[in-house]
Protein backbone atom coordinates (compact mmCIF):
# COMPACT_ATOMS: atom_id res chain seq x y z
CA UNK A 1 0.00 0.00 0.00
CA UNK A 2 1.37 3.49 -1.18
CA UNK A 3 1.58 6.37 1.61
CA UNK A 4 -0.78 8.40 1.21
CA UNK A 5 1.89 11.70 3.15
CA UNK A 6 3.79 12.85 -0.02
CA UNK A 7 7.74 12.49 0.50
CA UNK A 8 9.41 15.57 1.52
CA UNK A 9 10.54 17.87 -1.74
CA UNK A 10 11.50 20.82 -0.17
CA UNK A 11 12.99 22.23 3.68
CA UNK A 12 14.05 24.86 6.12
CA UNK A 13 17.76 25.24 6.82
CA UNK A 14 19.40 22.51 8.42
CA UNK A 15 21.42 21.96 11.46
CA UNK A 16 24.71 23.38 9.73
CA UNK A 17 23.14 26.32 8.94
CA UNK A 18 21.62 27.25 12.35
CA UNK A 19 23.28 28.97 15.37
CA UNK A 20 22.47 28.30 19.00
CA UNK A 21 19.82 30.00 20.56
CA UNK A 22 18.82 28.49 24.01
CA UNK A 23 19.87 26.00 26.04
CA UNK A 24 18.26 23.98 29.25
CA UNK A 25 20.10 23.72 32.32
CA UNK A 26 19.01 21.36 35.25
CA UNK A 27 21.84 21.73 38.30
CA UNK A 28 24.03 23.71 36.51
CA UNK A 29 23.97 21.05 33.61
CA UNK A 30 23.57 21.89 30.33
CA UNK A 31 21.12 19.29 29.45
CA UNK A 32 20.05 20.33 26.28
CA UNK A 33 20.55 22.94 23.50
CA UNK A 34 18.58 24.38 21.04
CA UNK A 35 18.96 26.07 17.52
CA UNK A 36 17.78 27.94 15.23
CA UNK A 37 17.71 31.17 13.13
CA UNK A 38 16.82 34.42 13.90
CA UNK A 39 16.71 37.49 12.62
CA UNK A 40 15.86 41.31 14.11
CA UNK A 41 15.05 44.60 11.85
CA UNK A 42 15.09 48.17 13.13
CA UNK A 43 12.04 50.70 12.59
CA UNK A 44 13.31 51.28 9.23
CA UNK A 45 13.76 47.62 8.66
CA UNK A 46 17.58 47.31 8.54
CA UNK A 47 18.87 43.76 9.76
CA UNK A 48 20.26 44.52 13.42
CA UNK A 49 20.94 40.94 14.39
CA UNK A 50 20.95 37.99 11.68
CA UNK A 51 21.62 34.30 13.54
CA UNK A 52 21.81 31.21 11.35
CA UNK A 53 19.74 31.21 7.76
CA UNK A 54 17.18 33.87 8.56
CA UNK A 55 16.78 33.90 4.46
CA UNK A 56 16.18 30.30 4.11
CA UNK A 57 12.26 29.10 3.73
CA UNK A 58 9.72 28.73 6.80
CA UNK A 59 6.57 27.57 7.33
CA UNK A 60 5.47 30.46 9.38
CA UNK A 61 2.20 28.66 11.03
CA UNK A 62 0.08 30.33 13.72
CA UNK A 63 2.50 33.84 12.93
CA UNK A 64 0.81 34.28 9.40
CA UNK A 65 -2.14 34.74 11.38
CA UNK A 66 -1.55 38.33 11.17
CA UNK A 67 -1.64 39.07 7.41
CA UNK A 68 -4.66 36.53 7.44
CA UNK A 69 -6.61 38.50 9.18
CA UNK A 70 -5.59 41.62 7.13
CA UNK A 71 -6.65 40.27 4.06
CA UNK A 72 -10.57 39.33 5.87
CA UNK A 73 -10.47 42.83 7.03
CA UNK A 74 -9.38 43.91 3.23
CA UNK A 75 -12.83 42.68 2.10
CA UNK A 76 -14.44 45.35 4.10
CA UNK A 77 -16.32 43.31 6.88
CA UNK A 78 -16.83 44.87 10.04
CA UNK A 79 -15.50 43.31 13.10
CA UNK A 80 -15.08 45.01 16.56
CA UNK A 81 -12.10 45.02 18.28
CA UNK A 82 -12.45 41.98 19.99
CA UNK A 83 -13.06 40.11 17.07
CA UNK A 84 -10.49 41.89 15.11
CA UNK A 85 -7.79 40.16 17.84
CA UNK A 86 -9.58 36.72 17.71
CA UNK A 87 -8.96 36.64 14.22
CA UNK A 88 -5.28 36.88 15.36
CA UNK A 89 -5.27 33.96 18.22
CA UNK A 90 -4.11 30.87 18.68
CA UNK A 91 -6.97 31.07 21.94
CA UNK A 92 -6.59 28.73 25.12
CA UNK A 93 -10.49 28.20 24.44
CA UNK A 94 -11.53 29.85 28.14
CA UNK A 95 -15.63 30.27 27.55
CA UNK A 96 -14.45 33.91 27.27
CA UNK A 97 -12.67 32.91 23.71
CA UNK A 98 -15.40 30.57 22.95
CA UNK A 99 -18.32 33.23 23.12
CA UNK A 100 -15.99 35.80 20.75
CA UNK A 101 -16.33 33.06 18.09
CA UNK A 102 -19.73 32.01 18.37
CA UNK A 103 -20.84 36.08 18.03
CA UNK A 104 -18.58 35.75 15.06
CA UNK A 105 -20.27 33.14 13.59
CA UNK A 106 -23.49 35.15 14.57
CA UNK A 107 -22.39 37.85 12.91
CA UNK A 108 -22.52 36.46 9.34
CA UNK A 109 -25.68 34.28 10.29
CA UNK A 110 -23.57 31.06 10.77
CA UNK A 111 -23.05 28.36 13.64
CA UNK A 112 -20.40 26.21 14.60
CA UNK A 113 -21.06 23.56 11.88
CA UNK A 114 -19.56 26.03 9.32
CA UNK A 115 -16.24 25.69 11.26
CA UNK A 116 -13.36 23.76 8.85
CA UNK A 117 -11.12 23.76 11.37
CA UNK A 118 -10.72 19.91 13.41
CA UNK A 119 -12.19 19.05 16.66
CA UNK A 120 -10.49 19.89 19.90
CA UNK A 121 -10.37 20.61 23.33
CA UNK A 122 -9.17 23.72 25.38
CA UNK A 123 -5.89 24.14 25.93
CA UNK A 124 -7.26 25.77 29.46
CA UNK A 125 -7.02 23.20 31.46
CA UNK A 126 -10.13 24.68 33.18
CA UNK A 127 -12.09 25.24 30.58
CA UNK A 128 -10.95 21.27 29.45
CA UNK A 129 -12.28 20.23 32.95
CA UNK A 130 -15.71 21.86 32.52
CA UNK A 131 -16.36 20.87 29.18
CA UNK A 132 -15.32 17.30 30.32
CA UNK A 133 -17.59 17.34 33.38
CA UNK A 134 -20.69 18.93 31.16
CA UNK A 135 -20.58 15.43 29.23
CA UNK A 136 -19.66 17.25 25.94
CA UNK A 137 -16.42 16.51 24.05
CA UNK A 138 -13.69 18.10 21.71
CA UNK A 139 -15.45 20.80 19.34
CA UNK A 140 -14.12 22.47 16.03
CA UNK A 141 -15.09 26.00 18.58
CA UNK A 142 -12.00 25.15 20.81
CA UNK A 143 -9.80 24.74 18.63
CA UNK A 144 -6.90 27.20 19.08
CA UNK A 145 -7.80 28.55 15.27
CA UNK A 146 -11.31 28.55 15.58
CA UNK A 147 -11.28 32.53 15.70
CA UNK A 148 -9.31 33.10 12.27
CA UNK A 149 -11.66 30.38 10.91
CA UNK A 150 -14.11 32.40 11.91
CA UNK A 151 -12.66 35.51 10.49
CA UNK A 152 -12.65 33.85 7.31
CA UNK A 153 -15.95 32.86 6.86
CA UNK A 154 -17.36 36.24 7.54
CA UNK A 155 -14.99 37.27 5.03
CA UNK A 156 -16.93 35.11 2.57
CA UNK A 157 -20.35 35.96 3.81
CA UNK A 158 -19.64 39.66 2.74
CA UNK A 159 -18.27 38.96 -0.29
CA UNK A 160 -20.42 36.26 -1.69
CA UNK A 161 -18.16 33.51 -1.69
CA UNK A 162 -18.95 30.28 -1.50
CA UNK A 163 -18.28 29.08 2.57
CA UNK A 164 -18.12 25.37 2.02
CA UNK A 165 -14.71 25.39 0.30
CA UNK A 166 -12.94 28.37 2.28
CA UNK A 167 -9.74 26.44 3.25
CA UNK A 168 -9.48 25.52 -0.61
CA UNK A 169 -5.96 27.27 -2.36
CA UNK A 170 -7.43 28.24 -4.89
CA UNK A 171 -10.37 29.67 -2.93
CA UNK A 172 -10.79 33.95 -3.91
CA UNK A 173 -10.60 34.40 -0.15
CA UNK A 174 -7.20 32.45 -0.10
CA UNK A 175 -5.96 34.00 -3.06
CA UNK A 176 -6.27 37.48 -1.48
CA UNK A 177 -4.95 35.83 1.67
CA UNK A 178 -1.68 34.82 -0.69
CA UNK A 179 -1.72 37.79 -2.25
CA UNK A 180 -1.31 39.85 1.32
CA UNK A 181 1.35 37.60 2.46
CA UNK A 182 3.09 38.63 -0.84
CA UNK A 183 2.54 42.44 -0.71
CA UNK A 184 3.86 42.47 3.00
CA UNK A 185 7.24 40.03 2.95
CA UNK A 186 8.37 41.15 -0.09
CA UNK A 187 8.39 37.70 -1.04
CA UNK A 188 6.58 35.23 -4.06
CA UNK A 189 4.86 32.31 -2.41
CA UNK A 190 6.16 29.24 -4.13
CA UNK A 191 4.88 26.93 -1.21
CA UNK A 192 2.15 26.27 -0.08
CA UNK A 193 1.25 23.34 3.11
CA UNK A 194 -1.61 22.27 5.08
CA UNK A 195 -1.81 24.13 8.31
CA UNK A 196 -2.46 21.86 11.82
CA UNK A 197 -6.26 23.98 11.27
CA UNK A 198 -6.40 23.07 7.68
CA UNK A 199 -5.71 26.45 6.20
CA UNK A 200 -3.18 27.02 3.40
CA UNK A 201 0.16 28.42 5.34
CA UNK A 202 2.72 29.47 2.89
CA UNK A 203 6.74 29.19 3.32
CA UNK A 204 8.25 32.42 3.48
CA UNK A 205 11.70 33.23 5.12
CA UNK A 206 12.23 34.68 8.81
CA UNK A 207 13.66 37.84 6.59
CA UNK A 208 10.50 38.72 5.15
CA UNK A 209 8.22 37.43 8.29
CA UNK A 210 9.86 39.58 10.04
CA UNK A 211 9.48 42.45 7.51
CA UNK A 212 6.23 41.81 7.36
CA UNK A 213 5.20 42.13 10.97
CA UNK A 214 7.23 45.60 10.96
CA UNK A 215 4.76 46.94 8.61
CA UNK A 216 1.94 46.40 10.60
CA UNK A 217 3.55 47.83 13.49
CA UNK A 218 4.41 50.83 11.90
CA UNK A 219 1.04 51.20 10.15
CA UNK A 220 -0.69 54.47 10.97
CA UNK A 221 -4.82 54.99 11.73
CA UNK A 222 -4.34 58.34 10.10
CA UNK A 223 -2.83 56.59 6.35
CA UNK A 224 -4.86 57.06 3.34
CA UNK A 225 -4.50 54.20 2.50
CA UNK A 226 -6.88 51.79 3.31
CA UNK A 227 -4.71 48.72 3.93
CA UNK A 228 -2.23 50.76 6.43
CA UNK A 229 -5.83 51.42 8.85
CA UNK A 230 -6.43 47.87 8.40
CA UNK A 231 -3.40 47.29 9.77
CA UNK A 232 -3.24 49.23 12.30
CA UNK A 233 -6.93 48.52 13.32
CA UNK A 234 -5.47 44.68 13.86
CA UNK A 235 -1.78 45.94 16.12
CA UNK A 236 -4.18 48.00 18.35
CA UNK A 237 -6.76 45.30 18.92
CA UNK A 238 -4.02 42.88 19.67
CA UNK A 239 -2.57 45.14 22.18
CA UNK A 240 -6.06 46.50 23.77
CA UNK A 241 -7.17 42.47 24.02
CA UNK A 242 -3.74 40.66 24.91
CA UNK A 243 -5.63 37.53 26.80
CA UNK A 244 -7.51 37.26 23.39
CA UNK A 245 -3.96 36.75 21.72
CA UNK A 246 -3.44 33.29 23.41
CA UNK A 247 -5.00 33.40 27.36
CA UNK A 248 -4.40 34.52 30.61
CA UNK A 249 -1.11 33.89 32.18
CA UNK A 250 0.00 32.81 28.97
CA UNK A 251 3.57 33.91 26.80
CA UNK A 252 1.98 36.16 24.06
CA UNK A 253 -0.55 37.45 26.49
CA UNK A 254 2.13 38.31 29.20
CA UNK A 255 4.65 39.89 26.35
CA UNK A 256 1.69 41.97 24.95
CA UNK A 257 -0.06 43.06 28.65
CA UNK A 258 3.52 43.77 30.51
CA UNK A 259 5.40 45.31 27.48
CA UNK A 260 3.16 46.78 25.13
CA UNK A 261 5.38 44.18 22.48
CA UNK A 262 3.15 42.45 19.87
CA UNK A 263 3.65 39.25 20.08
CA UNK A 264 2.16 35.51 18.30
CA UNK A 265 3.71 32.77 18.07
CA UNK A 266 3.37 29.83 15.71
CA UNK A 267 3.68 25.87 15.69
CA UNK A 268 6.88 24.32 15.14
CA UNK A 269 9.30 27.03 17.20
CA UNK A 270 8.04 30.43 15.30
CA UNK A 271 8.03 33.48 17.01
CA UNK A 272 7.44 37.37 16.45
CA UNK A 273 7.56 40.25 18.48
CA UNK A 274 7.58 43.66 17.14
CA UNK A 275 7.95 46.29 20.20
CA UNK A 276 6.39 49.68 20.66
CA UNK A 277 9.22 50.97 18.11
CA UNK A 278 8.71 48.60 15.49
CA UNK A 279 12.09 46.83 16.09
CA UNK A 280 10.72 43.58 15.05
CA UNK A 281 12.22 40.17 16.05
CA UNK A 282 11.43 36.70 14.08
CA UNK A 283 12.58 33.12 15.00
CA UNK A 284 12.68 29.76 14.17
CA UNK A 285 13.77 27.23 16.58
CA UNK A 286 14.96 24.14 14.74
CA UNK A 287 13.97 20.83 16.65
CA UNK A 288 10.01 22.70 16.86
CA UNK A 289 10.05 23.11 20.08
CA UNK A 290 8.16 25.96 21.36
CA UNK A 291 9.86 26.80 24.96
CA UNK A 292 12.40 28.98 23.86
CA UNK A 293 11.15 31.39 21.39
CA UNK A 294 9.35 33.90 24.02
CA UNK A 295 13.26 34.40 26.13
CA UNK A 296 15.14 34.17 22.53
CA UNK A 297 13.55 36.86 20.88
CA UNK A 298 13.10 39.24 24.16
CA UNK A 299 16.65 38.93 24.68
CA UNK A 300 17.36 40.00 21.29
CA UNK A 301 14.88 42.90 21.37
CA UNK A 302 16.78 44.14 24.91
CA UNK A 303 19.85 43.77 23.31
CA UNK A 304 19.29 45.94 20.64
CA UNK A 305 17.30 48.61 22.84
CA UNK A 306 14.08 47.95 21.68
CA UNK A 307 12.72 46.78 25.35
CA UNK A 308 13.99 47.38 28.63
CA UNK A 309 16.34 44.89 29.88
CA UNK A 310 14.93 44.65 33.62
CA UNK A 311 11.22 44.85 32.26
CA UNK A 312 12.32 42.26 29.51
CA UNK A 313 13.68 40.16 32.67
CA UNK A 314 10.76 40.34 35.23
CA UNK A 315 8.22 39.10 32.13
CA UNK A 316 10.80 36.16 31.12
CA UNK A 317 10.63 35.21 34.71
CA UNK A 318 6.75 35.07 34.84
CA UNK A 319 6.79 32.36 31.28
CA UNK A 320 7.27 29.37 33.50
CA UNK A 321 10.88 28.66 32.15
CA UNK A 322 11.89 26.80 35.40
CA UNK A 323 13.10 23.16 34.93
CA UNK A 324 12.14 20.80 37.89
CA UNK A 325 13.53 18.40 39.87
CA UNK A 326 12.08 17.18 43.08
CA UNK A 327 9.46 19.19 43.22
CA UNK A 328 11.57 22.71 42.60
CA UNK A 329 13.42 24.56 40.48
CA UNK A 330 16.68 23.50 39.38
CA UNK A 331 17.50 24.98 36.27
CA UNK A 332 15.46 26.98 33.63
CA UNK A 333 15.33 27.47 29.79
CA UNK A 334 17.76 30.59 28.99
CA UNK A 335 18.86 32.62 25.98
CA UNK A 336 22.22 31.98 24.49
CA UNK A 337 22.17 34.87 21.76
Amino acid sequence: MSDPVPGPTAGTFGIAEAAQLAVVTRSGFVESRHSGSAVVLSPEGETLVSLGDPAAPILPRSCLKPLQALAVLGTGVTLDAQERAMAMASHSGTAEHVRIVRRMLAGGGLDESALGCPPDWPGDSTARTALAASGAGPAPVYMNCSGKHAAMLRACVQEGWETGGYLDPGHPLQQRIRETVQRFTGERVTITAVDGCGAPVHAVSLMGLAGAVRRLRMSSPASPFPVQRQAAELVAAALGNGWIIEGPGRPNSIVIDELGVLAKLGAEGVMVMAAPDGTTVAVKILDGSARAGSVVALDLLASVGAVPLEAAASVVSRLGLEVHGGGRAVGRVSSTV
